[in-house]
Protein backbone atom coordinates (compact mmCIF):
# COMPACT_ATOMS: atom_id res chain seq x y z
CA UNK A 1 0.00 0.00 0.00
CA UNK A 2 1.35 3.46 -1.02
CA UNK A 3 -1.24 5.92 0.74
CA UNK A 4 -4.62 5.90 2.15
CA UNK A 5 -6.92 7.65 4.10
CA UNK A 6 -9.10 6.57 6.73
CA UNK A 7 -11.64 9.08 8.52
CA UNK A 8 -11.67 6.98 12.10
CA UNK A 9 -16.10 7.51 12.66
CA UNK A 10 -17.11 3.94 13.04
CA UNK A 11 -15.54 0.37 14.67
CA UNK A 12 -15.43 -1.29 11.63
CA UNK A 13 -12.94 1.65 10.34
CA UNK A 14 -10.77 2.09 13.63
CA UNK A 15 -10.48 -2.20 13.65
CA UNK A 16 -9.05 -1.67 9.60
CA UNK A 17 -6.87 1.31 10.82
CA UNK A 18 -5.03 -1.81 13.61
CA UNK A 19 -4.94 -4.05 10.84
CA UNK A 20 -3.13 -1.80 8.58
CA UNK A 21 -0.72 -0.35 11.09
CA UNK A 22 0.42 -4.22 12.57
CA UNK A 23 0.79 -4.87 8.59
CA UNK A 24 2.54 -1.88 7.78
CA UNK A 25 5.99 -2.42 6.24
CA UNK A 26 9.12 -1.09 8.79
CA UNK A 27 9.27 2.91 8.34
CA UNK A 28 6.40 3.45 7.28
CA UNK A 29 4.96 6.74 8.46
CA UNK A 30 1.52 7.21 10.03
CA UNK A 31 -0.31 10.99 10.40
CA UNK A 32 -2.80 11.91 13.10
CA UNK A 33 -4.81 15.22 12.26
CA UNK A 34 -8.07 16.20 14.22
CA UNK A 35 -11.10 16.19 12.33
CA UNK A 36 -11.17 18.29 9.08
CA UNK A 37 -12.78 21.68 9.08
CA UNK A 38 -16.46 21.70 8.51
CA UNK A 39 -18.58 23.24 5.86
CA UNK A 40 -20.54 25.37 8.28
CA UNK A 41 -16.84 26.74 9.13
CA UNK A 42 -15.78 27.08 5.22
CA UNK A 43 -18.71 29.16 4.34
CA UNK A 44 -18.12 31.54 7.50
CA UNK A 45 -14.75 31.91 6.51
CA UNK A 46 -15.53 32.79 3.12
CA UNK A 47 -17.93 35.28 4.12
CA UNK A 48 -15.60 36.82 6.53
CA UNK A 49 -12.99 36.96 3.68
CA UNK A 50 -15.50 38.56 1.29
CA UNK A 51 -16.36 41.09 3.69
CA UNK A 52 -12.65 41.59 4.26
CA UNK A 53 -11.74 42.31 0.36
CA UNK A 54 -14.87 44.78 0.36
CA UNK A 55 -14.19 47.20 3.50
CA UNK A 56 -10.64 46.46 3.75
CA UNK A 57 -7.01 47.90 1.57
CA UNK A 58 -3.50 46.43 2.78
CA UNK A 59 -0.85 48.60 2.25
CA UNK A 60 -2.97 50.59 -0.20
CA UNK A 61 -4.30 48.06 -2.46
CA UNK A 62 -7.47 45.89 -2.27
CA UNK A 63 -7.54 42.16 -2.65
CA UNK A 64 -9.88 39.54 -3.58
CA UNK A 65 -10.69 36.77 -0.72
CA UNK A 66 -8.71 34.65 -2.08
CA UNK A 67 -5.77 36.67 -1.82
CA UNK A 68 -6.74 37.18 1.58
CA UNK A 69 -7.26 33.68 2.38
CA UNK A 70 -3.60 33.43 2.02
CA UNK A 71 -2.42 36.69 3.92
CA UNK A 72 -4.38 35.16 7.15
CA UNK A 73 -2.89 31.69 6.90
CA UNK A 74 0.81 33.29 6.88
CA UNK A 75 -0.01 35.33 9.64
CA UNK A 76 -1.21 32.01 11.13
CA UNK A 77 2.23 30.23 10.86
CA UNK A 78 1.29 28.27 7.58
CA UNK A 79 3.88 27.78 5.98
CA UNK A 80 4.34 30.06 2.68
CA UNK A 81 6.07 28.81 -0.10
CA UNK A 82 6.74 30.96 -3.62
CA UNK A 83 7.11 29.56 -7.07
CA UNK A 84 7.62 31.11 -10.75
CA UNK A 85 4.32 31.64 -12.64
CA UNK A 86 4.44 29.47 -16.30
CA UNK A 87 5.32 32.15 -18.11
CA UNK A 88 7.90 33.59 -15.64
CA UNK A 89 6.79 37.16 -14.97
CA UNK A 90 5.97 36.73 -11.42
CA UNK A 91 5.66 34.69 -7.80
CA UNK A 92 2.44 33.03 -6.98
CA UNK A 93 2.14 31.19 -3.39
CA UNK A 94 1.82 27.72 -3.06
CA UNK A 95 1.08 25.21 -0.03
CA UNK A 96 -2.03 27.70 0.96
CA UNK A 97 -5.43 25.89 1.23
CA UNK A 98 -7.49 26.10 3.93
CA UNK A 99 -9.30 22.89 2.69
CA UNK A 100 -6.75 20.53 4.98
CA UNK A 101 -7.52 22.39 8.24
CA UNK A 102 -8.52 21.01 11.12
CA UNK A 103 -11.66 22.65 12.87
CA UNK A 104 -9.22 23.49 15.40
CA UNK A 105 -7.19 25.39 13.24
CA UNK A 106 -10.23 26.61 11.12
CA UNK A 107 -11.18 28.06 14.23
CA UNK A 108 -7.91 29.68 14.86
CA UNK A 109 -7.87 31.13 11.05
CA UNK A 110 -11.47 32.70 11.91
CA UNK A 111 -10.44 34.37 15.08
CA UNK A 112 -7.07 35.66 13.48
CA UNK A 113 -9.52 37.54 10.77
CA UNK A 114 -12.22 38.23 13.25
CA UNK A 115 -9.69 40.06 15.54
CA UNK A 116 -8.01 41.98 12.59
CA UNK A 117 -11.30 42.69 11.35
CA UNK A 118 -12.41 44.48 15.02
CA UNK A 119 -9.13 46.09 14.63
CA UNK A 120 -9.15 48.00 11.36
CA UNK A 121 -13.13 48.56 11.65
CA UNK A 122 -14.93 45.43 9.17
CA UNK A 123 -18.34 44.85 9.56
CA UNK A 124 -18.85 40.74 9.17
CA UNK A 125 -21.88 39.44 7.60
CA UNK A 126 -23.38 35.92 8.25
CA UNK A 127 -22.78 33.82 5.13
CA UNK A 128 -25.21 34.40 2.31
CA UNK A 129 -26.59 37.50 4.53
CA UNK A 130 -27.04 39.31 1.31
CA UNK A 131 -24.18 41.59 0.98
CA UNK A 132 -22.21 42.54 -2.25
CA UNK A 133 -20.10 40.12 -3.76
CA UNK A 134 -16.12 40.63 -4.08
CA UNK A 135 -14.22 40.08 -7.13
CA UNK A 136 -12.91 36.99 -7.82
CA UNK A 137 -10.11 37.89 -9.44
CA UNK A 138 -6.90 37.80 -8.20
CA UNK A 139 -5.33 41.55 -7.08
CA UNK A 140 -7.52 44.15 -7.25
CA UNK A 141 -6.27 47.41 -7.91
CA UNK A 142 -7.56 50.61 -7.56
Amino acid sequence: MSRAVLVLHTDEIRRRAHEWIDKAAKDSRVEFKGPRRTLDQNSRMWAMLTDVSIQATHHGRKYAPNDWKVIFLSALGRETRFVPNLDGTGLIPIGQSSSDLTVAEMADLMTLVEAWGAQNGITFHEPDAGRPQAPLANTINE
